[in-house]
């Protein structure tokens, strides 16, 4: 069965140009960048500083795999770039909300009130 499954899987990666054990690795090997981005990004909002280059790097790692399928992918369907967006779009909106939580809970330890 796991032969089946694995083959499926590199036929459609195949059909799109794409290797899916690459996607993979990308998309797992952006996740602890991604959390240190965040948290770089946590400290310098407590810190008052500037956030632009963690946040954009957050969003870069964020959307890394994505990128590998848009440079290199083919004849991919626009219901699946219809699919990621939302997908994106969604988790863009939730790791905002949780980061402003982290920010403010970090500013309330520190006894600053926390910014509007």
């Amino acid at each position: 069965m796991l032969e089946s499954i694995n083959e499926w899987i590199l036929a459609l990666g195949a059909q799109y140009n794409v290797n899916p054990y690459i996607f993979a690795g990308i998309y797992v090997g952006a996740i602890p960048f991604f959390l240190a981005s965040i948290a770089w990004l946590v400290k310098r909002a407590r810190e008052g500083r500037s956030t632009v280059l963690p946040t954009m790097l957050a969003g870069f790692f964020f959307v890394s795999a994505y990128l590998y399928l848009a440079i290199f992918g083919q004849d991919i369907p626009a219901w699946v770039w219809i699919f990621l967006a939302v997908l994106i779009a969604y988790g863009a909106w939730s790791q905002v909300r949780d980061t402003r939580r982290k920010i403010a809970a970090a500013r309330g330890e520190e006894g600053e009130p926390p910014a509007s």
